[in-house]
């Protein structure tokens, strides 16, 4: 064989092999989620298995007990279109110990990943979205924003 041809031939594998490692890595790390409203559907089938559900955390339902463990945390998830209060349907209880993320509060997104045993998320982990900084404020702060400092 000449040099070229072993040359190409390992140059194939190589991509191939590169190829095949970039799959397998964004495959794994991909882990699909469901929302409240998509698990509440199929929660009886999801029961004690490892499941991911994104959604808003339901206005006065947090529980906080500090323990030996962590932080033992117990909250509704409700959906993100009904804001996760109180009134909103398909919430889920969810139930977890450990240290609890610092952007974690009534009415946050978060996505909690653990089992769904006995109608409640066991969750072993909790993830909170950081809330944007980009919002557009009232009409009466973007009113005085405009003027000049003497006029305020």
């Amino acid at each position: 064989m000449k040099r070229g041809q072993k040359l190409g031939i390992g140059a194939v594998l190589l991509v191939g092999a590169l190829g095949y490692l970039m799959y397998a890595g964004v495959e794994q790390g991909s882990v699909y989620y469901f929302t409240v409203e998509e698990f509440q559907a199929r929660k009886a089938e999801m029961a004690n298995q490892g499941v991911r559900v994104a959604g808003r955390v339901s206005t006065g339902s947090v529980q906080r007990r500090t323990s030996a463990k962590g932080t033992e945390l117990k909250f509704t998830l409700g959906d993100f279109a009904e804001g996760g209060g109180a009134q909103a349907a398909g919430l889920i209880a969810v139930e977890f110990t450990g240290v609890v993320p610092d952007m974690f509060a009534e009415g946050r997104d978060v996505i909690v990943e653990g089992k769904y045993i006995d109608d409640t998320l066991r969750a072993q982990t909790v993830m909170t979205s950081c809330p944007s900084k980009y919002e557009p404020g009232t009409d009466q702060a973007q009113a005085n924003a405009r003027k000049p400092a003497a006029a305020q």
